[in-house]
This record gives structure tokens, C-alpha cells and sequence, in this order.
């Protein structure tokens, strides 16, 4: 009954076994290994992108942060959602890694900015000429900090907003699976065919050691990349085993089973909890975290049998934090919601 966070599971046995497999013998370094090369065109071939440029790095934060350098000037401003997890979760790196760029925090109910929302907020910004920050890109969560999903319709709005004003837009994907399989999406009408120009494609949440995928759908854009990871501290100097991994988490489509095992028993667990008395969810659970609230009593029975989850500290009382991951099991989630009931 481990729901702390999907990051807190193991790594899929395939991602093992290629790690091990991975190790015998000598392989190019800093990016040139064979496997290497098969994850980009595998990566092309997903997203129906040839020209994408596409690296790989060891944590969500720096993928993020890397990919919105290369669009993003010391001087410029980054629209996302209030509760991103750029704004909330990244201690600075986004700002760090630009050089100061400041975050432009958007409304939204339930973790989703919406049009009427981005819209103010780029009316405000960039007006003031070399008094204030310029408008430089827009970033959208999917699945989002509050466990919902954005349709490829609804990116595709949200960055029409953005392209009127000049801006490139970057998906942040840490849970980008989870987002495909909920709607039912390729990962081209997701992404650059919803006018996303930059993903940071997630692996560690799940399945993977630790490895994350930026997606450049604007190979102008690669060189420079590539120099910021270097001065970053970010370039692999063992490459391959980030390589084996992302190759075995895309074989088979081995990323979307895992991303259904999660989403799976995140419906299960969300649904149990939303018909008990006295408990309800908080956001529309739609992937495979979920916001939920149930009395003080279940709580404790919970937690003195071992599972792990984050209380929450916002309204309404006994609200907590729920995420099932690829090796989440029925047992976990049937056993989790008779405690608490």
C-alpha cells in the first residue's frame, strides 16, 4: 500500500535487464552509443517527428529546466499554472537554468490553466517595454500537479494563445504515459500537432532507474541544448545506461502498458474512496494521482498498517495525496480503501 508517489516504486524488470545487458562490453561515451542512436529513431518514429532532436538526462527537474533555457532568456517570462510543478517543486532550477527568468503563475481549477486564464495573464506581461520581463514561453503540465488530464484539444488552445503572442510552448511530461493513455492520444497530437514545440518526456515516474527524454521538435534548437546540458553538468558521461533504459522502457510500447497498469489502479483506488461515506475527491481523478479526503479514523487504521501517502494540507479536513504506479496491485488499492472505510 505504497502511495506515496509513482517515483517510489522499482524499476520495471525489462529496464533491469536491459541495464544489465547494457554493461558488458565498451560502448561510445556522452551520447554516441549504438543504443543511443536506435532511442532516437524510435523516439522519431513515435511521434510521427523525423527531424525531432531528442536527449536524454537523468532527472525530471533538469529536463525541464534545460528545455526551457533554450526558449527562454534571462530576461523573459514563463507562463504555467500556478501549482506547476516548475513553479512548486523545482527549488529555482527553471530560473536557475535561464540565467533569472521569472514564472508567470495562471489560474485554473483543478491544476489546468484554461484560455479566459492565459490570456489574462498575457495581457499583463511584456507591455511594459525595458521595465518589465518579455513574454518567452508557455508551460503546460500533462497529466497535471492536481492528477488531471489536458485533451490535445485543450493544449491546442492554450498554445494558439501563446503562438498569437510569438511564444513556443513546452510540455512538461513527467507523467506523460499516464496523459497519452487517459485520452486516448497519439503522442504527435499531444504534442507538436497541438503546437508543442518542446517535451520533457518522463520515464522515472514510470518504470524507469532514472531517465528523461527532451523532445526538441525544432532541431534548430539542438546545439544549443547540447552546449547548456554540457555546462550544466548534465551529459552523461555513461551515456548508454540512460540509453538502455529509455530503449527498453519504448520496446513493445513497454512505457503505455505500464502507463495502463498505473491509470488502471488509479481508477480503482479513486472510485472505492469516492463511494465511502464521508469521503470524496478533491480533483477529477483522471490518470493516476489522486486528492482525497475521508475521516480522521480511516487515516490512522491506514497508517498503522504501513501505507504510505501524503497527508495534504489543504481544505477539506483529512485530505491526502494518492498515487499508484506500474506495480501498483489490486490487492493494494482493495485493502487501502477497506482500512479507510
Amino acid at each position: 500500500m505504497f502511495f506515496a508517489s509513482d517515483n517510489t516504486s522499482g524499476a520495471a524488470p525489462e529496464v533491469m535487464a536491459a541495464l544489465s545487458r547494457a554493461n558488458e562490453g565498451y560502448a561510445k561515451s556522452y551520447g554516441a552509443d549504438a543504443i543511443m542512436e536506435r532511442v532516437t529513431e524510435r523516439i522519431r518514429e513515435i511521434f510521427e517527428a523525423p527531424e525531432a532532436a531528442v536527449y536524454l538526462v537523468a532527472t525530471g527537474t533538469v529536463a525541464n529546466s534545460l528545455a526551457l533555457s533554450v526558449y527562454c532568456p534571462p530576461w523573459g517570462a514563463v507562463f504555467c499554472h500556478r501549482n506547476a510543478h516548475i513553479a512548486e517543486d523545482e527549488c529555482g532550477a527553471p530560473e536557475f537554468y535561464s540565467g533569472g527568468a521569472k514564472l508567470v503563475l495562471v489560474e485554473g481549477a483543478h491544476g489546468k490553466m484554461t484560455p479566459d486564464t492565459l490570456a489574462s495573464a498575457l495581457s499583463r506581461i511584456g507591455e511594459s517595454g525595458v521595465h518589465g520581463v518579455q513574454r518567452a514561453i508557455l508551460s503546460i503540465t500533462n497529466v497535471t500537479e492536481a492528477g488531471t488530464v489536458y485533451t490535445p484539444a485543450e493544449v491546442a488552445a492554450l498554445t494558439a494563445l501563446a503562438r498569437a503572442k510569438g511564444l513556443p510552448s513546452h510540455m512538461d511530461g513527467a507523467r506523460f504515459a499516464n496523459a497519452i493513455v487517459a485520452t486516448g492520444a497519439t503522442p504527435a497530437e499531444m504534442t507538436w500537432k497541438a503546437g508543442i514545440d518542446v517535451l520533457s518526456f518522463g520515464g522515472t515516474k514510470n518504470g524507469c532507474m532514472g531517465v528523461e527524454a527532451v523532445v526538441l521538435f525544432d532541431p534548430a534548437k539542438a546545439w544549443e541544448f547540447e552546449l547548456r546540458r554540457k555546462r550544466g553538468g548534465h551529459l552523461f558521461s555513461k551515456h548508454r545506461f540512460l540509453s538502455a533504459q529509455m530503449e527498453a522502457y519504448l520496446e513493445g510500447d513497454l512505457w503505455l502498458r505500464l502507463a495502463a497498469q498505473s491509470n488502471r489502479m488509479g481508477a480503482r483506488l479513486s472510485q472505492g474512496i469516492a463511494a465511502l461515506p464521508g469521503s470524496g475527491l478533491i480533483h477529477p481523478a483522471q490518470a493516476n494521482m489522486m486528492f482525497a479526503w475521508f475521516p480522521k479514523a480511516g487515516h490512522d487504521r491506514a497508517k498503522a498498517a504501513g501505507a504510505a501517502y501524503y497527508d495534504w494540507v489543504a481544505p477539506p479536513d483529512g485530505a491526502a495525496r494518492l498515487v499508484c504506479s506500474w506495480s501498483t496491485t489490486e490487492e493494494d488499492t482493495d485493502r487501502f480503501v477497506k482500512l479507510i472505510s
